[in-house]
Parts: structure tokens; sequence; C-alpha cells
């Protein structure tokens, strides 16, 4: 196993997380009253109506996002579901609340429909830690590899892949490519990467990317949470160090750590992930004591706090302008469109059967 390293340095990548985080603060929902609230929604409900438009949103975004999509027949879930509901649902127009790829997944999937974004500017560290034509270079060194990519990547990555996977799967597709004899390049996520590699055993080449909230989540502070709770169970996303993942009770997907909350026997839970996942896990476990993994002390940076910056940046005000003006839509070259379909097709395929 060997990792190649990332062309962005980390003060880039500090810089642009100080500034999304800045920018972040002018769409928290939570500094609205319950007035202001309610006359945001009403308009918006009233908008998606008129537009013949639909709301999907991640489960990292702020629980008013989560609630509205409910409410207005949309869909909350990890980001390839997003899609799959899109491009299944008859909205001629989709809103996309999340992160910019999430966004191109949709476009990916539903070319025919209008992809909107509350912003344009919510990227993810795994996107821009990847860049297409550094990545396309690295790929040309190992060309007898099957090219694996995380769905957490832009069009133009995906559009170099062999495979797209979403964390719910990616053991699965590894696992089959490695029954093929199959040497694989994984990108961009390291600590899935690790993850994925040691449950499969696959000979796997990894790029050196990682998700600025998971990889704050340190061992030490589950501990010490865990002598406070000693019941409760740590459920833990792979894109969180291996040294976290191993003093899980669950590893999962988004809507499997969701499950593991609901059908285990554990009255808490520590959960390490983006805390946007307890408004849906708290629906599927009432009752249940939530709590979210540490990540301050000591070697924790605290540039996340269990929270994307990104994700903040989508917010009931710049929903109502994205129907209002459609100023921030996604648009993905037809040619490049084609390519990146290629791989997610190939998954949703394996997937299907």
């Amino acid at each position: 196993m060997t990792r190649t390293n990332i062309m962005l340095s980390k003060q880039d990548l500090d810089d642009r997380i100080l500034v999304q985080e800045h920018f972040a603060q002018e769409h928290l929902p939570s500094q609205m009253g319950s007035a202001e609230i309610e006359q945001y929604k009403e308009k918006i409900r009233r908008l998606l109506a008129e537009k013949d438009a639909c709301l999907v949103a991640h489960y990292y975004t702020d629980d008013l996002i989560q609630q509205l999509a409910d409410e207005t027949g949309g869909c909350v879930s990890d980001s390839l579901e997003m899609a799959r509901f899109g491009a299944k649902h008859p909205a001629s127009t989709l809103i996309v609340a999340g992160v910019r790829f999430m966004g191109e997944t949709a476009k990916i999937l539903s070319p025919e429909k209008r992809i909107l974004m509350p912003t344009l500017e919510a990227t993810c560290s795994l996107d821009i830690g990847c860049p297409a034509d550094e990545f396309a270079a690295f790929c040309d060194q190992y060309p007898d590899h099957e090219v694996v990519v995380y769905a957490n990547t832009s069009a133009a990555v995906k559009a170099r892949a062999d495979w797209v996977v979403t964390s719910s799967i990616a053991l699965q597709v590894v696992e089959h490519l490695s029954d093929q004899g199959k040497k694989i390049i994984w990108a961009p996520d390291k600590h899935l990467g690790e993850y994925v590699q040691k449950q499969t055993g696959a000979e796997m080449i990894l790029w050196d990317g990682s998700c600025i909230v998971h990889e704050e989540f340190k061992a030490k502070g589950v501990l010490d949470l865990k002598q406070v709770y000693p019941d409760a169970a740590v459920l833990v996303h792979p894109e969180s160090p291996d040294s976290v993942v191993q003093i899980a009770d669950a590893v999962g997907s988004t809507s499997q750590l969701i499950k593991a909350a609901q059908e285990m026997p554990n009255e808490t839970f520590i959960v390490a992930t983006d805390r946007g996942i307890f408004y849906k896990m708290q629906q599927a476990a009432p009752g249940k004591r939530l709590l979210e993994a540490p990540t301050g002390g000591s070697g924790a940076t605290c540039r996340s706090c269990a929270h994307c910056p990104w994700m903040a940046m989508n917010g009931l005000d710049n929903i109502l302008a994205a129907l209002e003006n459609g100023a921030d839509e996604i648009h993905v070259d037809d040619e490049l469109r084609e390519q990146a379909l290629k791989p997610l097709q190939r998954m949703l395929e394996f997937q299907a059967n």
C-alpha cells in the first residue's frame, strides 16, 4: 500500500477553510427568529411548487433544511441517493442543498434537469484536495491499475475513474475487484482507503486526501468520553483515522450509522461523523442519547468541530435566492458528463445485482 502526496499545500487548504468558515456565518438559519424562519419556509414552499422544483438535502445540512426537504416531498440522504432520488422525481428543477460535487452528480444523472445550489462556493476538502489534472497524471503512472474514486470528487475526477463508490458500497466493490486479481488506485480519502484495504486485503495505492471533519476525531477524546458514558456504543464513519475506527462498535456510511443507532440495544451513542446526522438519527432512534465525538483536546485543531464549514453555507436565505434568481446553476460539459456517467452507472449496476 502506497500513497501520493496531494499538490495543494496545507497552508492553501487552511486559508480556504478560514475563508469558507467566514462566509458560512452569513447563512446559519439558527441566527433567525422563529417568525423569520417560517416566512422563509413559506416562500420556499410556494416557489418550489411554482417552479416545478424539488429540494434534496444531505444529512450534514442544517436541521431546518432537512426538515423542509421532508415537508415538501423532497429527500434527505447521502450524496448518491440524493442524485438518484432527483433523477426519478418528476420535477424539472432540483435544488441541491449540500456541496458542489453533489450538484454535479445530480447533473450527471439528470442532464435534462436544471440543477441549482444555494451556493456554488460550498465545496469539500476531499474534492479540492484531488485536482483532476494532477490525479490524471498520477493514474497514468499505473496503467495496469483499476481506478476507484469516492463520490466526494469532481465530475472531472469521476470521468478519469473506472468506478465511483460511496462508503456504503466501497468494501463490496473493492473486494469484487480484488477477487479478480486487480490492483487498485484509490482516491481521494486515505482513511477510508486504509479501512477498505485492511478489510479486503486488496492491493491498493492511495491518494493522500482527507475530510477535515472526520480527520479531527481523536481516539483519546472518544475513550475519555467513554469513561463518562461506559455503556455508550461508538459509531464511526470510515473517513475517520484508523485509531478511531479501531475503537468503534459500528463502522459505516451515514445511512449505515443511522441504522446502527436504530437497531443496536445501547441507549447512548458517541457519534464520530458530522453532527448534522443527528436530525435523521434521532428520528430513527427516538429516546436514545446522541453525543458528538470530541474534536477538541491534545492534538486536535478543531477547524470543523464536527460540522463541515461548507455544509454550513447552505441556509434558508440562499435556498430562497436560488429559487428566485437561479444564479447558482450547475453545468457539466456534455462530453465530460458522458465520461463521468460510466463509472457511476457501473456502480449502480453492481449495486442492483
